[in-house]
């Protein structure tokens, strides 16, 4: 393992699971950031016991319209998680737009740079909302 895998880390695979070998599942570096990326996004704050503030506030946003100011928020909130509990990266831009195909979906474009190779990264993540006739019935 190089030196920048070792300062970028060794975590759990997201999700768990167990490894040829029987033992859990590693991911190493720049894979171990990704996925703490989507551990934070995909955990809604208060969901965790012993660290309530853990999490990004996205999920609040689960019966909200479709419009301008929820993808506002969502964009906000992204930004906010990330740059709260993932200090390996540095937020570039996170812009949040509607998925043509599916209203009820929120697409998040992320760039980030990891501060340890100065390289840039993008990670896109769909966050799917309750359709509002879902919500009608």
């Amino acid at each position: 393992m190089s030196v920048l895998s070792d300062h970028l880390g060794v975590g759990w695979a997201f999700p768990v699971g167990v490894n040829a070998r029987g033992r859990i599942a590693m991911v190493h570096g720049e894979r171990a950031v990704e996925q703490s990326i989507l551990m934070i996004l995909m955990t809604p704050k208060g969901q965790r016991v012993m660290r309530p503030d853990f999490g990004c506030q996205i999920h609040d946003l689960l019966f909200a319209p479709n419009d301008a100011s929820t993808l506002g928020l969502a964009s906000f909130y992204v930004d906010e998680a990330l740059r709260t509990w993932e200090s390996r990266i540095e937020v570039l831009q996170v812009s949040a737009r509607a998925d043509d195909d599916h209203p009820e979906r929120i697409v998040l474009d992320i760039r980030y740079r990891l501060r340890a190779q100065q390289t840039e990264h993008a990670l896109v993540f769909p966050f799917d909302r309750l359709p509002t006739e879902a919500v009608m019935r």
